[in-house]
């Protein structure tokens, strides 16, 4: 007779949560399960409005920040001849006071723009050593007794895949879901020791 009481409370109980929790009622549960969307519902370069109001904030992320203004440079360059930008350069100092840090750095980079359009963003910028050395401060060029390397930053974006709209498990035709992935994107360069001499 004194288990009775604690017997109901745990009959009440887990009725409560059956209510709250539809795992516990013998339903899958769907949090997990991402939406399947048509071209119609989520044009292409669209995110789901869920994803975004979730606190992602790509726009503050460097890969993304980047972008615009490279493409503005890129566009004002279309019509110039080629530059040597994709070369070690030789560092004058009295030529890059002024420049941004990837000019005046002693391992120099460029940023490029990778387009994807399966993944949300659909372009990061992306950071290119320009030297396989670094540039030896006293005499502006290139050594090869330290190694230029990228620093890689991970950042969380969202992976549009094939999906299914009826309980059939095949993709159908110009549907999509999106899943959230880590990718290791280069943001820049620095000079380290090489692994042999």
């Amino acid at each position: 007779m004194t288990l009775l009481p604690g017997l109901l409370f745990l009959i009440w109980l887990h009725a409560c949560l059956a209510h709250h929790d539809p795992f516990l009622r013998g339903h899958p549960h769907t949090h997990g399960t991402p939406r399947c969307y048509s071209a119609e519902e989520l044009p292409l370069g669209q995110a789901p409005p869920h994803r975004l109001a979730r606190g992602a904030k790509w726009g503050q992320a460097l890969p993304v920040a980047l972008v615009s203004s490279l493409e503005a440079a890129s566009h004002r360059r279309r019509h110039a001849r080629p530059s040597a930008a994709t070369q070690c350069p030789v560092l004058r100092p009295e030529e890059v006071l002024e420049a941004d840090t990837h000019q005046r750095s002693i391992s120099p980079w460029r940023y490029r723009v990778d387009t994807d359009e399966d993944r949300y963003p659909q372009k990061l910028a992306f950071a290119e050593c320009l030297c396989r050395g670094c540039i030896d401060p006293r005499t502006g060029r290139e050594t090869a007794a330290l190694n230029s390397v990228r620093l890689l930053q991970s950042l969380l974006v969202l992976r549009r895949r094939p999906c299914s709209r009826d309980d059939s498990g095949l993709p159908t035709p110009g549907a999509f879901a999106f899943h959230t992935e880590f990718i290791r994107v280069p943001v820049g360069c620095t000079c380290v020791l090489p692994r042999s001499v």
